[in-house]
Formats: structure tokens, sequence, C-alpha cells
């Protein structure tokens, strides 16, 4: 009787197991896929915010002092100056 049984529901149990092992993997690799996504916005914001520091510090090399003070004035001041 359990052997009968058995015969008839294991193929639906294949398949329930199948589709959620299915439904897991396309999770993970969709997981996977936004962790990556993330990882490179980070990467090129990093990019962005290095090459902007070095554009300031190459434009303060050039600068002398009294051009650097005025510069930090309006910055502080939000452009009033």
């Amino acid at each position: 009787m359990i052997q009968a049984l058995w015969a008839k529901l294991w193929p639906y149990l294949a398949a329930i197991g199948a589709a959620f092992a299915a439904v897991l993997a396309i999770r993970q690799s969709g997981k996977a896929a936004g962790r990556q996504e993330t990882r490179q916005e980070i990467n090129e914001a990093e990019a962005r915010a290095r090459k902007e520091a070095q554009d300031v510090e190459s434009e303060t090399a050039a600068m002398d002092d009294d051009s650097i003070d005025a510069a930090m004035a309006r910055w502080v001041r939000g452009n009033k100056r």
C-alpha cells in the first residue's frame, strides 16, 4: 500500500523539489548580480571622488596663499562674496 502510494507521489515530489531548487538558484544569482552592480557603482563614485580631489589639489598648487584664502572664503560662505 505504501509502495503504491510512494510510486504515485514521488514524481510530484521530485517536480516540487526541482522547482524549489530553481527558485533558490534564480534568487541567489539575482542577489549576486545586485551585489556586483553595487560594487561597480561604489568603485565609479570613488574614482570620481579621487579625480575631483586630484583636480582640486592641482588647482590649489598653482595658487598663492591670498587666492586660496579667497577661494576658501567663497566656499564657506556659499559663493556669496
